[in-house]
């Protein structure tokens, strides 16, 4: 019924502005048929474009792009790099199945590298400095992809060069009872991010930092590359290492809030802070085995034991009295180094027919640290899937958007999501003010057994219907079907649905969108049941074994997950571009701000009213948040409509479009780089709520002073202000009630 008012709205008062140019100018004769664009303008999404394009995304062209992508490894400014470079714009500039425009977008970046000429080394040496272990350099090869001279030796990313030499510990409970200054640590990866192993170190005076994949917390405890790991199963076989970028802050360091041209200001790279202040390195867990399965002291709590045949201790420090390494040390010699580089996104364009300054925005990163079949090239052979299927709409004539589209390959994403980063720096107010939401795609398939997706509450609705159309791989359910089978949860409003996650960190390209700009935005992918293993994500995770041969062994044989991501994630995109309201549910954004509101409640409101704190002004702004909801919905569905200009169309959209624009607070996050959305800001404090106020409570609890109290009633102020104004941004009179005792 909407959608026929509304198409009535628009074609009324289309043809009324119609007759108005006609009646001004003088330019009509009598019998003048009404203009070609008069139809664009009233037309809503069309489903059997839809139909059409699911029909025609081709598992087999995705397996191909996958291929394609994966034959060099391609970190970030490599040559392989400028490969895929050279990929996405030959695909996005083809005549018959192109974009209307592709273009590359450099920026010049601060990023880091071990040295090909001086590798990084780790070696267990006895009190003579005689080597008595040494850390295996690269990882074992089991295919010519292992093999290939381009594959980066396994490092931490901004880690600084050094050399260290200590007995081996544990840091964070040993420090209690023994000097840990001069250790060497050894940490498995989970729980605190990477580049927070090394600075949680540093402070005890721990001089460098081993970090390893156990084999309980990936493997499922297996560690048997003869039977039981790559190249038999998906499991990391046991030299497997997993690289990363041990950085807090995303973005170009040495450039922000500013995009990093190569004439843009830059700090000194000795004020750059939320990296490693200590030399740290990543190693295998064959070599972990060697050391944790020697280290003395009292053994270590239940929780931190592992998938090793032997009891974890924290290591005195140093090695057991009884073991070959007993009075020898650990010896880290890092040789990284780093340099400014040009690394460029690859852009691609369709520009809409009626509202072409209205950008729907569709991204993936491009650069892997080896061969990254999986991360990120699932993401990006699914996008250039669905590229390759709009394109040739667009090239044949049959379909062009209603609004632009946008298509981002980013650059450097694996050393803190710089590509995507810089790109909002530069475009800043363009996409402020224009951006409708952002669908990030970065590993498209972990695994084929169920959709998972994460996002703004408002994306839900269209994920939703998108997903009740695709069919799950393997099985005559649809992929919605599917999905609520593997995790669900109760809402209020729609009974049983889908559990879907929410955007709270910064865990791929979509944060400088959705935390630095506050556009809509949303995350999918296929992945497994999780119900069947422990591992914290797929096994070969930015190891030399995330290869074409393992996704098309263990991932997604067929490439059949693959399809239904790119049929899902497809079917949203020309649902945001086409729809003549767009299809973002403010009502279900109510839903989640009235559940934060409720676990606040039970976990806060008693202790603060002791304090003397009010929780009334947030229980009022969620309230009042929610009837400006109810009252937009009421306008969106009214038979008045009829009586409104197309304006009324536009204006609607634009409330939907900008809503999470007014949750941005430049202010409330001062020690999180980037982070201004007060809902999903990250937090450290891990409860379901308002992430400012969750952080500032625990800070509170732990140290009592009333400073810090001052900040919780801070954050409660920086809440119930910002969604007072995100429920005025949905009226037309800009008014809402204030609360008062």
């Amino acid at each position: 019924m909407i959608k026929q008012v509304i198409i009535g709205v628009v074609c009324g008062a289309a043809v009324l502005t119609v007759g108005i140019l006609i009646g001004h100018f003088g330019i009509a004769k009598s019998g003048t048929s009404a203009p070609s664009w008069l139809k664009d303008v009233a037309k809503d999404v069309d489903e059997s474009l839809i139909e059409k394009f699911m029909s025609e995304v081709d598992n087999i062209q995705i397996q191909e792009n996958l291929r394609s992508l994966t034959k060099v490894p391609h970190m970030a400014t490599t040559a392989g790099d400028e490969e895929t470079v050279q990929i996405m714009l030959k695909r996005w500039q083809d005549p018959e199945t192109g974009l209307d425009k592709a273009w590359r977008e450099e920026y010049w970046v601060y990023l880091s590298f071990p040295d090909k000429n001086n590798p990084n080394t780790v070696t267990v040496v006895s009190p003579t400095n005689t080597v008595l272990h040494t850390i295996r350099e690269k990882e074992k090869p089991y295919t010519p992809d292992q093999s290939d001279p381009e594959v980066v030796q396994p490092y931490a990313a901004y880690s600084p060069a050094g050399h260290v030499k200590g007995k081996p510990s544990d840091y964070s409970e040993l420090n209690k009872t023994v000097d840990l200054r001069g250790t060497i640590a050894i940490t498995k990866y989970g729980g605190a991010g990477r580049s927070a192993k090394a600075i949680n170190a540093a402070p005890y005076g721990v001089v460098g930092v081993l970090v390893y994949t156990d084999p309980l917390d990936m493997n499922d405890g297996l560690m048997s590359d003869a039977n039981e790991t790559y190249p038999h199963s998906w499991y990391m076989p046991p030299s497997g290492v997993e690289r990363g970028s041990y950085n807090i802050d995303f973005g170009d360091l040495l450039t922000p809030h500013l995009a990093a041209k190569e004439e843009t200001y830059r700090i000194n790279a000795t004020d750059i802070t939320g990296i490693p202040p200590i030399p740290t390195q990543p190693i295998g867990f064959e070599d972990a085995y060697r050391l944790i399965c020697e280290l003395g002291g009292e053994p270590a709590p239940d929780a931190w034991q592992g998938g090793f045949n032997c009891t974890y201790n924290f290591g005195g420090p140093g090695f057991k009295p009884t073991s070959s390494f007993t009075n020898s040390d650990v010896k880290l010699d890092i040789y990284n180094y780093e340099e400014v580089k040009p690394s460029s996104n690859v852009m691609g364009f369709i520009r809409g027919s009626v509202e072409p300054d209205r950008y729907v925005i569709y991204g993936n990163h491009r650069d892997s640290w080896v061969h990254g079949a999986i991360d990120p090239s699932s993401g990006t052979s699914v996008m250039l899937e669905i590229t390759r299927v709009l394109g040739k709409m667009v090239k044949q004539g049959t379909w062009r958007p209603r609004r632009s589209i946008i298509f981002g390959s980013w650059g450097a994403e694996e050393f803190g999501l710089i590509g995507s980063a810089e790109y909002t720096e530069q475009y800043f107010a363009a996409l402020s003010e224009r951006s409708v939401a952002y669908i990030n795609v970065d590993i498209a398939v972990f695994a084929n057994a169920t959709l998972g997706a994460s996002g703004m509450p408002s994306m839900q609705n269209v994920i939703f219907k998108a997903s009740k159309q695709v069919k799950a791989p393997g099985h005559e359910k649809s992929v919605y079907d599917n999905w609520l089978q593997y995790t669900n949860k109760t809402s209020p409003t729609h009974g049983l649905i889908p559990r879907m996650g929410y955007l709270t960190g910064a865990g791929s390209d979509y944060a400088p969108f959705s935390h630095y700009l506050g556009i809509t935005s949303m995350d999918m992918s296929y992945t497994y049941d999780k119900t069947k293993t422990n591992a914290r994500i797929y096994p070969a995770y930015h190891t030399a074994y995330d290869t074409f041969d393992y996704a098309s062994k263990y991932i997604d044989p067929g490439f059949v997950g693959h399809q239904a991501v790119a049929r899902t994630a497809g079917n949203v995109l020309i649902r945001l571009a086409d729809s003549l309201i767009l299809p973002l549910n403010c009502a279900d954004y109510a839903e989640s701000l009235e559940e934060y509101l409720s676990t606040a409640l039970n976990l806060y409101e008693q202790k603060l009213k002791s304090m003397n704190i009010s929780m009334e002004p947030l229980k009022h702004a969620v309230t009042s948040f929610r009837a400006a909801v109810s009252n937009l919905e009421k306008v969106i569905q009214s038979p008045d409509l009829a009586n409104e200009t197309p304006l009324k169309v536009r204006w609607i959209n634009d409330q939907l479009m900008l809503l999470d624009r007014a949750f941005l607070d430049p202010l409330a996050f001062p020690d999180k780089y980037g982070f201004r959305h007060v809902i999903w800001a990250s937090s450290s404090a891990g409860k379901q709520t308002f992430p400012g106020l969750a952080d500032a409570y625990a800070n509170a609890e732990s140290s009592g002073q009333a400073s810090d109290w001052d900040k919780v009633h801070y954050h409660l102020s920086v809440l119930s202000q910002a969604i007072l104004g995100a429920a005025s941004t949905l009226t037309d009179d800009m008014q809402t009630q204030t609360w008062r005792k």
